[in-house]
């Protein structure tokens, strides 16, 4: 199975925020939206982050009161970890076991296509191993 193939069966709406609005702006979508992580894009709409809720979480830490008025910028993690539409779902699993992230943007050249989240990778590979379960025990059977 391949990215693009989950993406058909999501919800296209991308959650996002701007690197000058504040962590508690963010927050807010976070937990409204009962989401995981934001694409953070600059003024020239550009993906030049992610920001999750260890970050937030890290920042708490590191800044005490002061960590909602903090700029998403100052808090996001810049290194973004990208795939693309034709990139196998067990690759990416891999990559994002390897390095340790739950969110991954879809991007097709420049574009942005979709976010790949962990629990949208096991929910295809459990389909994926169901779907072959059932194949071989009808292949047993004779049916």
């Amino acid at each position: 199975m391949r990215l693009k193939d989950i993406l058909k069966t999501k919800v296209q709406k991308v959650w996002s925020v701007r690197t000058d609005e504040i962590i508690q702006d963010a927050l807010s979508i976070l937990v409204n939206n009962k989401i995981g992580a934001l694409l953070v894009f600059n003024e020239h709409e550009h993906v030049v982050g992610i920001l999750s809720e260890r970050d937030i979480m890290r920042e708490c830490y590191q800044n005490g009161t002061e960590w909602a008025k903090s700029q998403v910028e100052k808090v996001m993690t810049r290194r973004v970890i990208v795939a693309k539409p034709e990139d196998e779902v067990s690759y990416i699993m891999g990559i994002m076991t390897q390095n340790r992230i739950r969110h991954v943007p879809v991007m097709d050249g420049t574009t942005l296509v979709g976010v790949i989240s962990i629990g949208d990778v096991v929910k295809a590979q459990l389909k994926d191993s169901q779907y072959e379960n059932q194949y071989l025990k009808d292949y047993i059977t004779g049916v």
